[in-house]
């Protein structure tokens, strides 16, 4: 104990923080590219929760949910719409629905976002069996693949039966990589042939819209199911809507309910969402724009390599090269002193991900610490 009674552990501690306050004040400013599903409810997005007319949703009685959900629907170009708290909810959903059977088959993508990233729902909770094609590196599967995939019914009684096939349009493992209309129009059509259904994970569908130039109901035109993820490229705070015929809603609502999905004054939500609609879908292009000119910028720099060609919309991944000898754990770090937040994959690659509240200083602030995280050189244009 020192003379004033201060432990030397107290002291250290109190070093500690004032540390922490002086790097924080070093800091002023943060540019979030982990994810756009890290955005802030906008000033007008806050006023419309406030003012939101609100009822049960449960009994059916949201007035502010029931605008959203039909809103959705008439921009799919389907019957009707049912608000979900999550897309991980609103697949699993769609997928149960059109799989009622257990031991059902659904064919998708090895590298999909279902089949990675949602806890394996499908098959713990509906008993719907995965069979996966390999994902093309445009987020595609070949045609003749997902033909060979479906199961001849003559063998049910060793084979589940194929139900559904789903693809997911932006591909986001592929780096956020649009499925064209033709081609899924390809995959409706077989689907049809087999007497199968078509759902689409659209998390990104309106990236996809904006970046090929057609309409968002023309490319979901096949599909008899759509996602439509609202808490990312459109920015509001929580929730995905699930779009269909009125009598896959009606089944849709009751699993909601049984996975506790089922909300009561969700207006509050579904006011955000209906302010994404209106004002974000807009700020999408200028989204691709700066993810183009993150990506052109970090192939420039020495050490990192982009497939530039591949960036079409909000999603750009890099990798490091060995010959760096910067890890991306290091480069994280570096980076998050200064206000920088990424998304480390593995020890070699990271994702970065752009959205409506990055802004082009933020890009080009972005790319002048990486350049001086990888050289150690600081840039002309300075990272501040």
């Amino acid at each position: 104990m020192n003379c004033n009674g201060m432990t030397a552990s107290r002291m250290e501690s109190g070093t500690e923080i004032i540390n922490l306050t002086l790097r924080e004040k070093m800091v002023n400013r943060t540019v979030d590219l982990r994810s756009d599903t890290v955005t802030k409810p906008t000033e007008s997005m806050r006023i419309a929760m406030a003012n939101a007319e609100v009822d049960d949703d449960v009994l059916g009685h949201d007035p502010t949910a029931f605008r959203l959900e039909m809103e959705v629907a008439r921009i799919m170009g389907k019957e009707a719409g049912l608000f979900v708290p999550s897309g991980t909810m609103g697949n699993l959903i769609s997928v149960l629905v059109h799989c009622e059977i257990r031991g059902s088959e659904v064919i998708l993508g090895d590298n999909s976002h279902i089949h990675i990233f949602e806890n394996g729902g499908i098959s713990t909770i509906g008993g719907v069996h995965p069979r996966t094609v390999k994902n093309n590196q445009d987020g595609s599967m070949d045609i003749d693949l997902i033909e060979a995939a479906i199961r001849d019914g003559k063998m049910d009684i060793c084979y589940p039966t194929t139900r559904l096939i789903c693809l997911e349009n932006t591909h986001a493992n592929s780096g956020g990589r649009c499925l064209p209309v033709e081609y899924i129009d390809k995959v409706g059509e077989l689907a049809t042939k087999y007497g199968l259904k078509l759902h689409i994970d659209g998390a990104r569908i309106f990236h996809a819209s904006v970046a090929l130039g057609v309409p968002v109901h023309r490319l979901v035109q096949a599909a008899d199911s759509v996602s439509v993820c609202l808490s990312k490229g459109l920015g509001a705070p929580v929730g995905t809507v699930i779009v269909g015929s009125k009598g896959f809603i009606a089944r849709a609502k009751t699993l909601r309910k049984t996975l506790g999905g089922g909300m009561r004054q969700v207006g509050v939500l579904c006011a955000a969402a209906l302010v994404g609609l209106q004002e974000n879908v807009a700020k999408l292009e200028r989204d691709h724009k700066n993810a183009k000119t993150l990506a052109e910028g970090l192939n420039k720099i020495k050490g990192l390599k982009v497939d530039v060609a591949s960036v079409e919309t909000n999603i750009v991944y890099f990798d490091i090269l060995k010959s760096a000898y910067v890890s991306t754990e290091k480069l994280s770090k570096n980076l998050e002193e200064r206000g920088i937040l990424v998304m480390s994959l593995n020890s070699s690659r990271v994702r970065l991900v752009v959205h409506h509240q990055i802004s082009t200083t933020d890009v080009q602030y972005t790319l002048s610490c990486i350049k001086e995280a990888m050289t150690g050189v600081p840039d002309e244009n300075g990272c501040k």
